[in-house]
This record gives structure tokens, C-alpha cells and sequence, in this order.
């Protein structure tokens, strides 16, 4: 099968990055979003990193015309008729994605493929709400999406073989490195990371060192690009504790128990970058 015309849902950062790296690599892709809103914002944000790389020189501003010409933002969901791929990039929450993906089983041709960006969550029991069980895979990009070279593709437990090669070779066709990832909780990239980044939170909270000192050790000790507070802000607080939560419920473990600091961080409304303030407080104009 050919993949040539993939629906991205989901136009936040995840999915508007998606939509990106999709298109530059000559898919036809259609950016759906609940939100009206979200998804002119979306279109703003993929157009503006589009714009950094003609200023940097990486792209030609014909490239960018192109790319941008193959996205087209869609209000209504029963566009995923036309998709050969759907890819999802929604609330990292269970409730939220087995309800979608009912949805597009029965909106989608018999032979389109469902994939999930869950960071995660189970993706057994995601396809499991389908009747396409074996057309079900996970396909977690890293953020920022045009950046990071890394996807981690995951079998669910009825995944086909032909299914988990046709997403290994798109991933490679969006210039990605497919790295194959059995489905347990967390998968390699955030069973590793998060708990990383909750022991940080832990330093800070137990009194052990200020979060500037906490940042500085990993950065300068264990040549990180950024601190586990920085990274944590920037990939939001909310959506560390969902991770952690569920890491805990998911393995039983009480070394993946969130930090009660995270917690109370995320009850305040201090979510990191994208309100402005988490652990570090940012310009909101930027």
C-alpha cells in the first residue's frame, strides 16, 4: 500500500510538527483540530518554523510555498475518509483516544492505518476499541517534531508485520530514524527521561539544591543541553505528570511515584512554558 495523503489530528505543537516534517517529505496532509482556534495556530506555527529554515538557509522559499501547499486544514473530522495514514496528537489521555479512534474506525477506508503519538499509553488498548486491531500502531515522534531525528514505533499486540514496515519506511521517508519499541508503559523514551526529570523535581523539593544548581550539574556534569527543569517546563508540567501517573499505575512501582512539588505545581496552573510559568518563569511574548 501507498501511503500518500495522511490526516494529522491534533494541530498543537506535536501535531503541527507532524504535519510539517509529513509534507516536507512530499505527503499530501490534511491538520485537523477541534478547536478552530488551535488550528489557525497551528498553521501559524508550522509556517513560522518553515520561515526560520528559508532564514537559515536549509530551505528555498519555493520549498516552503510547496510544503505549505500540501497542507490543508480541515474543520470536520469525517475528512479522514481520504487519509491512506491517520496519525493522532491529541490530550494524552486514554478516555480521549479510544474515543477518537472508535470514531475513525468507522469513518476510515478499510485499508487506512491508525497511528497514535501517545508518549505513553498502551497501544493494545487503544486498537483494541477498533476492528482493525492489526492496522493500530504507535509512532512517537520527539519535540520539537522538525528537530529531533528520533521515532519510536510500538506493536501493539495484533500490529501486522507489513503494517509495523509500512510506518518504519515512512518514518525513515520523513527523514526520521525509526527505533522499534515493545509496548510497555512509558516506552524506552519516557520510562528513562521522566523518572530523570521527577528525581530533579524530588532535589529541589527535598532542599537538596536550588533548581538553577540542580539544571547547572546535569548541563555542565553530564553534558545535557538542557537542565531536567528546563526540559520539564518545556515539555510541560501537566504532561509530566500524566507520564509519571501513568508509569505508576501502568508498572506498580513506587520509584515512579510523582513528586508531590510536580503535582502542586500543576494544580497552581504553573505548567511550564506554555503558561508562562513552571519551575522558571518565561516572557509570555515570545
Amino acid at each position: 500500500m501507498a501511503i500518500q495523503t495522511v490526516m494529522v489530528i491534533g494541530a498543537g505543537q506535536m501535531g503541527s510538527g507532524i504535519a510539517q516534517v509529513a509534507a516536507a517529505s512530499g505527503l499530501n496532509v490534511l491538520l485537523h483540530d477541534i478547536a478552530e482556534a488551535s488550528l489557525h495556530q497551528g498553521i501559524a506555527r508550522l509556517t513560522k518554523s518553515l520561515g526560520r529554515s528559508v532564514e537559515k538557509g536549509k530551505l528555498a522559499e519555493e520549498e516552503k510555498t510547496s510544503i505549505l501547499g500540501r497542507i490543508l486544514p480541515c474543520a470536520h473530522l469525517d475528512q479522514a475518509a481520504q487519509a491512506d495514514l491517520v496519525i493522532e496528537a491529541i490530550i494524552e489521555s486514554m478516555e480521549h483516544k479510544t474515543t477518537l479512534f472508535k470514531r475513525l474506525d468507522d469513518l476510515c477506508r478499510p485499508h487506512t492505518i491508525l497511528a497514535t503519538n501517545t508518549s505513553s499509553l498502551p497501544i493494545t488498548e487503544i486498537a483494541a476499541v477498533t476492528g482493525r486491531s492489526s492496522q493500530v500502531i504507535g509512532m512517537h515522534f520527539m519535540n520539537p517534531v522538525p528537530v529531533m531525528p528520533l521515532v519510536e514505533i510500538i506493536r501493539g499486540l495484533e500490529t501486522s508485520d507489513e503494517v509495523f514496515g509500512h510506518i518504519r519506511d515512512l518514518a525513515e521517508r520523513m527523514g526520521k530514524t525509526p527505533v522499534e519499541v515493545n509496548d510497555f508503559p512509558g516506552f524506552v523514551s519516557n520510562r528513562v527521561l521522566m523518572p530523570m526529570i521527577n528525581e530533579a523535581i524530588y532535589t529541589v523539593y527535598e532542599g537538596v539544591a536550588a533548581r538553577e544548581a540542580v539544571d547547572k550539574v546535569m548541563k555542565l556534569g553530564m553534558n545535557h543541553p538542557m537542565g531536567p527543569l528546563e526540559l520539564a517546563d518545556f515539555i510541560g508540567l501537566d504532561t509530566c505528570l500524566s507520564i509519571m501517573e501513568i508509569l505508576h499505575g501502568g508498572l506498580g512501582d513506587s520509584k515512579y511515584r510523582p513528586c508531590p512539588l510536580l503535582r502542586k505545581y500543576v494544580k497552581a496552573g504553573r505548567l511550564g512554558r506554555k503558561t508562562g510559568r513552571g519551575f522558571y518563569t518565561y516572557d509570555s511574548s515570545l
